[in-house]
């Protein structure tokens, strides 16, 4: 739903959808420059329907990666009805992966928002911190996984080993290092520093 205004329409929510879909691939892989005309050729619709819905560059910027931070942000709960918070957290960290590697994309894009006056981060964090928590949580009520583990810092892994997915032909690292991290949010042993 835009801000201020009624529910869109199912037909109108479907385009919007398609839009932001295609912004994202077409900013991840084109940068910035792509024009708005082929991403609205890309979601099937004409560029009036586009700018009903983003009326300039950078609200479609703007929206495609906010769109995909909540998509990231609400896998967590939909994960946890799903399957066990072990397993949760682990598919979810797949999902931060694949959501760094778009943003990075997106990069240029970005910046060209806030050169805008923009900030399209002004939430990421928290959103971020609250999904992993609510993961972590269900994990430790579980038994599943640790109890004494901050979500900021398992963000700060995720960032870390998101860099290593960044790099040409590292998927299997990096799946490897999220297997590394997942143990030790399992570890029972004497946590003391």
């Amino acid at each position: 739903m835009q801000a201020g205004s009624r529910p869109l329409r199912a037909d109108a929510r479907r385009n919007r959808d398609r839009l932001l879909d295609a912004a994202v691939r077409a900013f991840s892989h084109d940068g910035p420059e792509v024009t708005l005309d082929a991403i609205a050729k890309d979601a099937g619709v004409g560029i009036g329907t586009l700018y009903r819905h983003f009326p300039t560059r950078e609200a479609l910027i703007e929206a495609a990666y906010r769109n995909e931070l909540t998509r990231l942000c609400e896998a967590a709960a939909n994960l946890l009805r799903t399957m066990p918070p072990d397993q949760a957290t682990r598919a979810w960290m797949d999902r931060f992966v694949d959501y760094m590697t778009t943003k990075r994309g997106m990069a240029d894009a970005l910046r060209a928002v806030i050169a805008s006056g923009g900030n399209p981060f002004a939430e990421s964090r928290d959103r971020l911190v609250g999904a992993i928590g609510s993961l972590l949580t269900a994990g430790a009520a579980a038994g599943a996984t640790r109890a004494d583990v901050e979500p900021e810092d398992v963000l700060s892994s995720l960032g870390g080993v998101a860099l290593v997915a960044a790099e040409h032909g590292q998927r299997d690292r990096t799946g490897r290092m999220l297997n590394l991290l997942m143990d030790g949010l399992r570890y029972r042993g004497d946590t003391q520093p």
